[in-house]
């Protein structure tokens, strides 16, 4: 990460021609235009698009990573190695991939739930479909952004020695936020390190007993919404305080949450409400996080 925080750097300090922008703005339009509307929901808004030749050779490997699981002992032998949630599962990456086009470099890691005591009646393998489907998804729109921009950049004058330079990443993995007998909490990240227009995160949250999705009013109760905005507030105030800096709500602040609102699940089995980069507060301040009922 330190690495492609780095590379950012460098990026985000090269100067960008009036006309280069133009041009890439128009070409991400003409790109939209050709995909279908947006899904959005409480744990999975992403950028839907049809998967095209990189989607298909991610999905082409998962069955083989799959194949190799079940029928090599010794690759088998090195899966059973990691963590298992509560004996009842354990989170496995499915398949992690490299690859290079045009001087854009895309690396994807993608999860998998498995499910270890199957009396339990937990099924996983919708989530695990629809996580795959996500990755792929993000990955193969980031890479039409991409190329968006290269052709944009070539256009207006640039040549492949300084798009080179630009070292332009995309990037696909999650980070296990909280495993445990009763639930499993984790996030699916998508960045590409030229645009902090397109950084997504999609949160995910079992109740491993039941195998249901997690949600705010399963952990706080009915009133909910009104507990976490006080607590919100509460901490913004406090946090303002000492220093930090928040969008007033009149300007883009914060004004409550609603059901789709991200959280993850700590280690205390309390919700921790995130909110995006420059959700409601400067970039500066990245992902800013609330825990409620702490």
């Amino acid at each position: 990460m330190s690495n492609l925080q780095e590379m950012k750097k460098r990026y985000d300090n090269i100067p960008i021609p009036d006309a280069l922008s133009v041009r890439v703005q128009q070409a991400i339009g003409e790109s939209r235009k050709k995909q279908p509307g947006k899904e959005h929901n409480s744990h999975r808004a992403w950028f839907p698009r049809a998967i095209r030749g990189i989607g298909t050779a991610a999905a082409a490997a998962c069955v083989l990573f799959t194949v190799a699981l079940n029928t090599m002992p010794a690759f088998a032998a090195e899966a059973a190695q990691l963590p298992v949630i509560g004996g009842l599962a354990r989170v496995l990456t499915f398949r992690s991939y490299e690859t290079e086009q045009d001087d854009i470099a895309v690396s994807v890691e993608i999860p998998s739930i498995e499910i270890i005591q199957r009396d339990t009646g937990i099924e996983v393998d919708a989530v695990n479909q629809e996580i795959l489907n996500r990755c792929r998804e993000y990955a193969d729109a980031a890479l039409d952004r991409a190329e968006a921009y290269r052709t944009a950049f070539l256009e207006t004058g640039g040549t492949p020695e300084e798009w080179a330079q630009h070292n332009i990443q995309i990037t696909v993995g999650y980070e296990i936020k909280h495993q445990d007998e009763k639930y499993l909490s984790f996030v699916v990240r998508g960045n590409e390190n030229w645009s902090n227009a397109y950084q997504e995160a999609c949160f995910y949250n079992l109740d491993l007993s039941t195998g249901a999705y997690v949600t705010l009013k399963d952990l706080l109760g009915d009133n909910y919404e009104a507990l976490a905005n006080e607590s919100i507030r509460q901490q913004i105030r406090e946090r303002e305080a000492a220093g930090e800096s928040f969008f007033p709500e009149d300007a883009g602040g914060f004004t409550g949450i609603t059901e789709n609102t991200k959280f993850y699940i700590n280690a205390n089995h309390k919700p921790v409400i995130v909110f995006d980069k420059y959700e409601i507060a400067n970039g500066a301040a990245g992902e800013i996080e609330f825990e409620i009922g702490g």
